[in-house]
């Protein structure tokens, strides 16, 4: 039997959540470092997998399958294809930094209310949502995928309500009701999503007799399994709001603002940057995998529902006093654009949905962690607590502002590249839709430079007079960053040659091709 290289990847975050669990109350640090080893571990282990995948090999790779529950017929089953292993990797690359950022968050506090601060207990949820997204990535049975997709609400709902950001440590009483609210409604609506999914999987297996993505796809092409339309559509319907809730899309967003503002910035990029994306990328692999004319025939309206989500997520965020929140409302229209590019049914559009998916989780990590670190010295989120920080901190002031210029897509950094073959793929097949959304465009440019203009020019505010710059540590974690925007920004071959054949297989389950360019005959 050949080693289960896929199962080892998923496995060893999950080993290292009870490793870090198990160190003794007084080593915290010892179990910081037990956290950070394994999340290491686990990027070898994604980086082997990225070298060996072969882009223009079989659809899914590195396959495994072996019986779970017979009766029932489900599978423990996995592969990973292009879209797969982009994520992954970009899951396994954001880890250590969410952990080396959050390396003093979950510190016991002085103040009475906060002295539940468990360290070791703070790592390992980290630990094990990594553990359960990497899983949801490389599932191919659909009741194994949505038992992670719901598993992973448990230990974020406690990184939300148990850890919350201290800069609201001069009001614990209150701090807690918000971190509280904010982790039961991010759980109540992912819920209420996965009980409706759950309704749909059952259905899918009355169908199809299945939960395996490969035997599905076989039964469709033999002509052994067909859905009624009526059928079909109920059941997208069914997978599409669980993701649409995750992604987050317009109306289904609201419980995001609350949840990033009130966790701490690596929590926060825990849940944008990493949980998000399982929203998006289950829409490609299971949407338009399992109900290609269903998805077609909700194109318009998902299409509609995106650009409202680009254009008022970048209006909110244009009008935010908290930087938290102006992060969070970008990432809701910069998943407008995500969402766009997978239903604009082009291949442009779905490789710049992919490519989309991992440079707004570098981007958005680079931002809001390095905002963190500023919230942090300051104890303040509120925009207008700042001023003139690039004179005090020059260094933070730069590595925010690149953040900032990446999140609205500048030339020469990885999110414009993502951007612009979303906003081509989507024009080449609905014209007004792309022109539309870039309205988007224009709206970043707005609330990146006001946030960055009122933060970090101007007099010097008295209150960060003596604010000192990054520290090795927090250098650690904003540089590398920074590098692969600029890396990817000018090179990104290294991932769109491993996601477009992955995008080709997407468009031929819709049986979509791109449309032609209209040329006029030479006179």
């Amino acid at each position: 039997m050949s080693f289960p290289l896929l199962t080892a990847t998923a496995a060893l975050p999950a080993i290292g959540a009870i490793a870090t669990a198990a160190v003794p109350a007084a080593q915290r640090t010892v179990a910081k470092w037990v956290a950070l080893f394994f999340s290491l571990g686990t990027l070898v282990l994604a980086g082997i997998v990225f070298a060996r995948f072969e882009p223009g090999g079989d659809r899914y790779q590195l396959t495994e399958s072996r019986a779970w529950i017979a009766d029932f017929g489900v599978r423990y089953e996995l592969g990973v294809d292009g879209i797969g292993v982009a994520l992954l990797g970009l899951t396994a690359l954001l880890i250590p930094f969410v952990i080396v950022a959050g390396w003093h968050d979950a510190d016991p506090l002085e103040t009475k209310s906060s002295r539940w601060r468990p360290t070791q207990g703070f790592f390992a949820l980290i630990l094990m949502v990594e553990a359960m997204v990497i899983l949801s990535f490389l599932a191919t049975d659909v009741f194994l995928f949505y038992i992670l997709f719901e598993a992973m609400l448990i230990p974020m709902y406690f990184l939300i309500g148990g850890f919350g950001d201290r800069a609201h440590a001069g009001s614990d009483e209150n701090a807690a009701k918000q971190r509280s609210y904010a982790a039961v409604k991010f759980l109540l609506y992912n819920l209420a999503g996965g009980l409706i999914m759950l309704a749909a999987v059952i259905g899918l297996y009355v169908v199809a007799g299945s939960f395996s993505l490969s035997e599905i796809a076989a039964a469709r092409a033999d002509g052994t399994l067909e859905m009624a339309t009526s059928t079909e559509r109920w059941l997208f319907l069914g997978f599409f709001l669980a993701f649409a809730i995750k992604a987050p899309l317009w109306p289904l967003h609201t419980w995001l603002p609350n949840a990033m503002g009130e966790a701490t910035a690596p929590v926060a990029v825990l849940i944008t940057a990493i949980v998000d994306k399982v929203g998006t990328f289950a829409m490609l692999r299971f949407c338009l995998g399992l109900f290609p004319e269903a998805s077609k025939w909700a194109t318009p309206v998902v299409i509609a529902l995106a650009l409202v989500s680009i254009v008022y997520g970048a209006l909110l965020a244009v009008g935010q006093r908290d930087i938290k929140r102006l992060i969070a409302y970008a990432s809701i229209s910069h998943f407008g654009f995500i969402i766009l590019g997978i239903f604009a049914m082009t291949s442009q559009g779905q490789s710049g949905a992919t490519l989309y998916m991992v440079n707004h989780g570098i981007s958005t990590a680079a931002l809001l962690l390095v905002a963190g670190f500023l919230i942090t010295r300051r104890g303040s989120r509120l925009i207008a607590d700042y001023g003139g920080v690039q004179k005090v901190a020059p260094v933070l002031a730069g590595t925010f502002l690149i953040g900032g210029l990446a999140t609205l897509s500048l030339p020469g950094l990885a999110p414009f590249v993502s951007e612009f073959l979303v906003l081509v793929g989507t024009f080449s097949a609905y014209p007004v839709a792309g022109i539309i959304a870039t309205s988007g465009i224009v709206l970043a440019a707005i609330y990146v430079l006001v946030l960055y203009q009122r933060t970090m020019t101007g007099p010097v505010a008295e209150s960060v007079r003596t604010m000192p710059d990054l520290k090795a540590r927090e250098l650690v974690v904003a540089v590398p960053l920074i590098a692969l925007l600029l890396l990817l920004g000018v090179f990104p071959k290294p991932l769109t040659e491993v996601v477009n054949p992955a995008v080709k297989h997407t468009m031929s389950d819709v049986q979509k091709k791109d449309p032609q360019p209209e040329v006029e005959a030479a006179k």
